[in-house]
């Protein structure tokens, strides 16, 4: 069971602490750990690993050479080993060896014009809320959508729909959390966009609540 952390009654959860577990050292908050211009998360994503969760730019987000873009959303959790391969994997398949010869160097790397300009895959975007089980893959250029969780072990190679749990290699659809009206709503709802002093309010509907419930404990527009 996770331990849960102590704080001040009545205090917000900060989603700039690096270590909101202090107990726990393996639990980090990747929004204040990662330096890199080209990966953005949201508030309280975590990641969890018990030999160094503060590498997670160079351990987890793999053959990032290029230009396209690593989005997670808020209240993301990571588990151990997740991986995110970035566009830098592709080789070419057209010819008869996918090997990259001109990264070896010498005369090699005068025809460097073979591995440029490989078809891009655009960035790799996670919404809000999405739960990666341990040591899942996700490949360069997939959308996963809000709410969606990610079974222990899965390799997502195709788009992941709201709300949808998926796993195996290559993952498919197993279930959807929720009906189609009911995530209709929840994505109108948006509850991750909600004031944090609303949501810890309501954090128990959040977590455990019907969406009949959340829907009457959303902020007055």
């Amino acid at each position: 069971m996770t331990a849960v952390p102590e704080g001040p009654a009545g205090v917000p959860a900060d989603p700039t602490v690096l270590h909101p577990m202090p107990e726990q050292p393996r639990v980090v908050l990747l929004k204040p750990l990662v330096t890199s211009p080209l990966i953005e998360v949201g508030d309280f994503t975590y990641y969890d690993d018990p030999d160094d969760p503060t590498a997670f730019e160079t351990r987890n987000v793999l053959y990032h050479y290029g230009p396209e873009r690593l989005v997670i959303g808020k209240f993301c959790a990571l588990g151990e080993g997740v991986r995110f391969l970035m566009n830098g994997a592709n080789h070419r398949m057209d010819g008869p060896s996918t090997f990259p010869f001109p990264i070896m160097g010498g005369s090699w790397s005068e025809h460097v014009d073979l591995i440029t300009g490989l078809p891009e895959r655009g960035d790799t975007v996670v919404g809000n809320d999405v739960w990666f089980g341990h040591r899942s893959m996700v490949m360069p250029g997939v959308r996963i959508g809000h709410g969606a969780v990610v079974a222990a072990g899965s390799v997502v190679v195709d788009d992941v729909p709201d709300y949808a749990i998926v796993g195996g290699n290559p993952a498919r659809v197993i279930r959807y959390r929720h009906d189609a009206a009911d995530i209709a709503r929840l994505l109108k709802l948006a509850w991750w966009d909600w004031p944090v002093d609303h949501l810890t309010a309501h954090l128990r509907t959040v977590m455990s609540g019907t969406v009949d419930a959340l829907e009457a404990a959303a902020p007055k527009r």
